[in-house]
């Protein structure tokens, strides 16, 4: 199967990362190598790309469309949250742009047989890293109603939680949940009426909450924040592509921090932590796509661009 993905914000993306010949690139998100395949050309001849990616068979996509570009391709089956012990590794002490696109590819979606989506009936799997062994099934099958609960809200901010999670249990009490169409019935059957005249099927928060808490992808996302200063040269781009609120809530807390610095409550006289900025936003407000890429692709629409320079 070919590895189809459409990158996102492809030229903001890229403008962001600032990228320039001989420099350091990280893509943190490979996918199907729509931004990695532009970093190289933007950065040859002996610009370096760090790619990465959970899924086995992105990589294998990468290495093959990658493969004209030699060594300044160098690419690791890891979780972007690993990136410092990875460039420790490489002898690499910084560098001097890291890409996140947070989304799903087309790939993944439509192709990997992994339970992704709740449009095919598929395995209840979600798992992005398939050595990995905890599934989606596996906790939807074995979580009592309040961890349930607790996951659909906190991870899929979903409004009803409590009913989705007790309507699996009952239909737990008949028999275990293993596709993905199961799954969605049952969200469905337990998500008052007035919710379907949404746009948005009932199922689509549940589903965002269990891959977010199978692949640990808003912990992941955190680690990564939190090192990235320490990872950029001075003047490296920090660039995260993110595709719903909760992660888009984390990028910005992050990067309003590292501008601010200091840490003191704002009735203290005077700052006593110390901390100093040690970024800058450089989008004040989120970059969005366009209505012309919307239209050619209607999976961007949700997409939000923040990126932040090193001071």
């Amino acid at each position: 199967m070919r590895y189809h993905h459409v990158p996102v914000l492809l030229k903001e993306a890229i403008s962001y990362l600032n990228c320039r010949p001989g420099k350091v690139y990280v893509d943190g998100t490979l996918g199907g190598c729509g931004h990695g395949l532009e970093i190289l050309k933007q950065t040859g001849p002996d610009g370096l790309l760090i790619g990465l990616d959970l899924d086995s068979d992105a990589l294998d996509n990468a290495r093959k469309r990658l493969a004209d570009f030699g060594s300044r391709a160098k690419l690791f089956h890891q979780s972007f949250a690993s990136l410092p012990a990875i460039l420790s590794q490489t002898d690499i002490p910084v560098v001097d742009g890291i890409l996140l696109d947070l989304g799903m590819s087309l790939y993944q979606l439509e192709q990997s047989g992994r339970g992704f989506s709740f449009m095919r009936d598929e395995p209840l799997d979600m798992r992005m890293n398939k050595s990995e062994t905890t599934t989606a099934a596996e906790l939807v099958n074995t979580l009592s109603k309040e961890e349930l609960s607790k996951l659909l809200w906190h991870y899929g901010e979903e409004r009803w939680s409590r009913k989705i999670a007790a309507a699996v249990i009952g239909y737990r009490r008949k028999k275990m949940i293993h596709s993905t169409r199961e799954l969605a019935e049952i969200v469905r059957s337990a998500v008052p009426s007035p919710r379907w005249r949404s746009r948005i099927d009932p199922a689509t928060q549940t589903f965002q909450a269990l891959r977010i808490a199978v692949n640990r992808e808003l912990k992941s996302l955190k680690n990564l924040l939190e090192s990235a200063p320490s990872l950029l040269n001075r003047n490296g781009r920090l660039v995260v592509i993110s595709f719903h609120s909760l992660e888009d809530r984390l990028v910005k807390n992050q990067l309003k921090d590292f501008q601010k610095g200091c840490t003191c409550p704002p009735d203290f006289p005077r700052c006593v932590c110390g901390k100093k900025p040690t970024m800058k936003i450089l989008t004040p407000k989120p970059a969005r796509p366009g209505q012309d890429e919307i239209a050619k692709n209607p999976k961007a629409r949700s997409a939000k661009l923040r990126a932040a320079e090193r001071l």
